[in-house]
């Protein structure tokens, strides 16, 4: 399996637009084949910062999802308006 843990650094002024495509991602990729788990976290101590921590089966079913059309889209309109940064572990 492999987990993602996916950071997001937002300012206030394009937040809710960053957490609206984060649930649009969230609600997609939970529907595809081989997810496992799919969530958003915010943080309690900065409002600037949230996670998005994935669980996939195998790198076939991330690779699916990193091609589909609802992951650009959104994905491309969180690059745009906050920094992200990548974490991933195979287990």
């Amino acid at each position: 399996m492999l987990r993602l843990n996916c950071f997001i650094s937002v300012s206030a002024e394009h937040r809710e637009e960053v957490l609206s495509a984060a649930r649009r991602l969230t609600e997609a990729s939970l529907a595809q084949d081989g997810c496992v788990a799919y969530d958003i976290f915010e943080s309690a101590t900065r409002p600037e910062v949230m996670m998005i921590c994935e669980t996939w089966r195998d790198r076939a079913a991330l690779d699916a999802h990193s091609a589909s059309d609802v992951f650009a889209r959104e994905v491309g309109t969180m690059r745009k308006l906050a920094e992200m940064k990548l974490e991933t572990f195979e287990f």
